[in-house]
C-alpha cells in the first residue's frame, strides 16, 4: 500500500533530522499511527489502514519540520 510506504519514509526522514518520541509529540503520534495502520492491514481493514498511514505521514511531516527548525544548518527534505 503506497500510503504505508509514504508514511514509513516520512518517519525515517523525521528520525534522520533528529526527531525523537521523547522530544516530539508529533513523532510519537506518527509512530503510534503507523503501528495502528499495520494492525489494520493485518486485519485486512484496508480503509482504516490507509487513513492511519496518512495520519502517520502528516504527523511525521510536522515532526520533520520541527526537527529541521531546531537544526537549520542541515535540513532533511520530506520524501515525495
Amino acid at each position: 500500500m503506497q500510503e504505508m510506504s509514504d508514511a514509513r519514509q516520512a518517519i525515517a526522514a523525521a528520525r534522520a533530522a533528529g526527531a525523537t518520541t521523547a522530544a516530539s509529540p508529533d513523532f510519537y503520534a506518527a509512530q503510534a499511527a503507523i503501528a495502528r495502520a499495520e494492525s489494520h492491514l493485518e486485519a485486512q481493514e484496508f480503509t482504516r489502514a490507509r487513513l492511519a498511514a496518512m495520519e502517520a505521514k502528516r504527523h511525521a511531516a510536522t515532526a520533520l519540520a520541527d526537527a529541521n527548525a531546531q537544526h537549520p544548518e542541515a535540513p532533511v527534505p520530506l520524501p515525495h
